[in-house]
């Protein structure tokens, strides 16, 4: 089957400047100590107005519950508030977390932003629960956590039904409707938008690369905290890739965590505090993303500094210059089809100016 042009092209989307893809911002909204979460939030708006202003292509938001220093529990509500802000740039999820959800939850809510934002509103959903075991739980109201991740293709399909508004006759849920939906469903109320939203696939390993490519669909893996994993993944990816109504051939983006600053040492420095964030993480004590000054103060024991050093290796930092060598070493390495790039740090300020310097490096276009 031939791709819809309109979808593939939305997928696709076009490189700008002297990039040699295209590049997107993945937005954690990450709280920083001596901040709170509106903060980050605003923040947030700042930023998908200066990433539309230089010319990233999309910008999406990842689902994670029960963690201080991170106000992206919400996707739905932020990307709604993220579309009352700009104009042009793609919004999507970064993804959702598909076994949290009912799939018609899911369907109306992005149905809803696609008739706030027609054409600008990407699906990505994700199979891991993006928090503990006890959250997980406490989302689904279940103890069978291990049956989400294994009914994944099955909530998926569900999912891509609601959206369509396409279950057969028969079906039990012939005549539940997802409204807002698209124009050619049968929903009832006028309620309608011009299409549905393209569904992508995220992963960190070769499950959902295979299930992506098996159904013809974009695929986004997550290199920024899987980096092993990454080129087999995509190889998975691109031999499982059977051509659909999407997609005529593979679509792969990489999510990259990348940070440019004025000079090496500053770089160095922001990059530390996010490494610190992530031994607390991975330590069981989650919380604000620290300063600076508190991560050059604080005593890492050996294991802790070796964590941070191999950590820090898949983080492209430096200078401008330093950050596009890394990026574009990175895309040709991997064959990727587009980065989308996230910059964790304590302050606001910082994420913004890493933008703005990498757009720079690329020459991407100067704000009006």
């Amino acid at each position: 089957m031939a791709a819809d042009d309109t979808a593939a092209d939305e997928i696709r989307g076009t490189a700008r400047g002297a990039a040699p893809v295209p590049l997107s911002v993945l937005d954690l909204v990450t709280v920083g100590a001596g901040s709170t979460a509106g903060d980050a939030l605003r923040t947030s708006a700042a930023l998908a107005r200066l990433a539309e202003a230089r010319g990233y292509h999309r910008y999406w938001v990842a689902e994670h519950h029960s963690m201080p220093g991170v106000a992206s529990s919400s996707p739905a509500v932020i990307l709604a508030h993220l579309a009352a802000h700009t104009d042009r740039i793609r919004l999507g999820s970064g993804g959702v977390m598909l076994p949290n959800h009912a799939p018609l939850v899911i369907a109306e809510q992005f149905g809803t932003l696609e008739a706030m934002a027609p054409g600008r509103i990407d699906l990505g959903l994700g199979r891991a629960p993006g928090t503990d075991g006890a959250t997980a739980a406490a989302l689904r109201r279940t103890d069978r956590l291990n049956e989400g991740a294994d009914d994944f293709p099955q909530q998926l399909a569900e999912l891509v039904r609601f959206l369509d508004d396409d279950f057969p006759d028969g079906h039990p849920y012939r005549r539940i409707h997802a409204v807002p939906g698209p124009v050619q469903g049968t929903s009832p109320g006028g309620v309608q938008s011009p299409h549905r939203p393209p569904v992508w696939l995220l992963g960190s390993s070769g499950f959902s690369a295979r299930l992506a490519g098996m159904l013809g669909l974009p695929f986004a893996f997550a290199h920024h905290f899987s980096a092993q994993n990454t080129l087999p993944a995509l190889d998975l990816y691109r031999e499982a890739f059977r051509p659909s109504g999407v997609l005529d051939a593979p679509y792969a983006l990489i999510g990259v965590s990348a940070l440019a600053a004025d000079d090496e040492k500053e770089a160095r420095r922001q990059v530390l505090a996010a490494a610190l964030n992530m031994v607390r993480l991975r330590s069981g004590r989650p919380g604000l993303v620290p300063t600076p000054e508190e991560a050059e103060a604080y005593p890492f024991t050996p294991m802790e500094r070796e964590f941070v050093d191999s950590w820090n290796a898949n983080v492209v930092h430096g200078t401008p210059d330093e950050v596009r060598a890394g990026l574009d070493e990175l895309q040709k390495r991997t064959g990727a089809d587009e980065l989308m790039l996230t910059a964790n740090a304590h302050s606001g300020e910082v994420r913004l100016r890493s933008y703005e310097l990498i757009a720079d490096s690329y020459g991407l276009p100067a704000p009006a």
